[in-house]
């Protein structure tokens, strides 16, 4: 049982504990599985998952003593730990772990599960070109095009550029929010 289980609050985690439980590659690798996951999972097959990502393999090649290495450093550590702080609860008799409503306070240190990055590199210059083309459009004076003003093309070429200028701005910034997490594919 949790420390915030058993004393009743629900303190929230101070900034220097979420970093310290998320120092570790292992607890990281935890917390990206669960947060995977719909319910609790067996710790064996928890470390299992673990395992592989540490050894960069699958889990039908693990050995043995890479099973266990991770299994008991789970066990004996990790869990524990991310218990503890509420994150996490394991159940001893059946063996599983599961995340807590707790662990949503770490969310905003872990990296989004599915969210695209954003191209930038290729965003800017296809606003130039578009961009271009309205400007040749403003500047011929025929038929329909007659009716939009090359100042009005500005203004539009100006605002589109503000607006993802500012939209880039905002993206970085909540990025930079983060705590860089190596994702279970690298370290």
């Amino acid at each position: 049982m949790s420390q915030n289980e058993t004393t009743g609050s629900s303190k929230p985690l101070s900034q220097d504990t979420v970093f310290d439980l998320l120092s570790s590659p292992r607890r990281r690798y935890v917390l990206h599985h669960l947060r995977s996951e719909s319910a609790e999972i067996e710790l064996t097959t928890l470390a299992d998952h673990v395992a592989a990502w540490e050894y960069d393999t699958t889990i039908e090649a693990l050995s043995e003593q890479q099973r266990k290495r991770a299994y008991v450093s789970l066990y004996q550590t990790h869990v524990p730990k991310l218990e503890e702080a509420g994150i996490v609860t394991y159940d001893n008799d059946s063996g599983t772990v599961e995340l807590t409503p707790t662990s949503q306070t770490i969310e905003k240190y872990l990296p989004a599960e599915d969210g695209p990055e954003v191209p930038w590199e290729l965003v800017y210059p296809s606003m130039t070109v578009v961009c271009v083309l309205l400007f040749a459009v403003g500047t011929i004076e025929i038929g329909p095009f007659s009716l939009v003003s090359v100042t009005a093309v500005g203004v539009v070429i100006l605002l589109a550029f503000a607006i993802t200028s500012l939209l880039h701005l905002y993206v970085n910034r909540q990025q930079s929010r983060t705590l860089p997490i190596t994702p279970p594919e690298g370290e």
